[in-house]
């Protein structure tokens, strides 16, 4: 019991170290957190208004954006952050009471926190403008945000590994995972894709998460094709192999 505390003492500590890093200590640092989805959803807004009438679904073009983008965020920002958790925290695993899963722990319900804060205040906005703004349906939308982030540990757990194991894995994934960005149903609704590009783009487990996200924010959305029980097994074994290997690699990233 009490290394379990000292661990949660440990992650707090660390918690409240990689907030005034990333932050500052001043409110201004938390602004950015919002400029950048918010100038993704703008942009997007812009464009697809310029060259189609109505969004895939429902009447406002920010709202279908942001529900993409947002969702997209709880697992392709906590990967990006999870990253470089060892690398940034590298002095502080001399002391025998930091173990390296401590600031993955740490970055995880920082970035968590981070992206559910940004969702809220930029969804809040959008639907507040809204002429006729809809009933938003939370259980979801957690499950979604919830669903998202374990990928994201999961993969990022991995990637600590990897990264440091084989340096050329790091440029590799960095190269794989930039499509994820187009390819997730940020910008269109998998139901609409035809046969057989439909069943492909299925298989990419974030698509399911976008899906299940937006059924929280449009009634009138079925998504016919979601598939939840998909993205929980693809998000529980990623995590349970990033737990071994993480495990078995603990003292090879302690003395990285």
């Amino acid at each position: 019991m009490g290394h379990v505390v000292t661990h949660m003492r440990v992650v707090a500590a660390l918690l409240i170290r990689e907030m005034e890093a990333r932050f500052g200590s001043k409110p201004g640092g938390y602004v950015w957190a919002l400029l950048d989805p918010a100038a993704h959803v703008l942009v997007l807004s812009i464009v697809f208004q310029t060259i189609a009438r109505a969004p895939a679904l429902g009447v406002s073009f920010p709202l279908f954006f942001a529900t993409g983008y947002i969702a997209f965020q709880f697992y392709q920002a906590m990967v990006s952050y999870l990253n470089g958790a060892i690398r940034a925290n590298k002095s502080l695993l001399s002391y025998p009471n930091v173990a390296p899963i401590d600031t993955i722990v740490a970055r995880y319900f920082l970035q968590l926190g981070t992206t559910a804060m940004v969702g809220i205040v930029v969804l809040g906005i959008i639907i507040a403008w809204m002429r006729e703004p809809g009933q938003v349906s939370w259980p979801p939308i957690l499950e979604a945000a919830l669903a998202g982030s374990m990928m994201g540990l999961g993969i990022g757990l991995i990637n600590t590994v990897m990264f440091v194991k084989y340096p050329l894995y790091e440029k590799v994934f960095s190269i794989v995972s930039k499509p994820m960005y187009l390819i997730s149903g940020i910008f269109f609704l998998p139901d609409a894709i035809p046969h057989p590009y439909r069943e492909i783009v299925l298989l990419n487990p974030l698509v399911h998460v976008v899906m299940l996200f937006r059924t929280g924010f449009y009634d009138e959305y079925r998504a016919i094709n979601l598939d939840m029980s998909y993205a929980h097994t693809f998000a529980f074994l990623t995590l349970f192999f990033g737990m071994l290997l993480f495990s078995a690699s603990s003292t090879l990233l302690r003395n990285e």
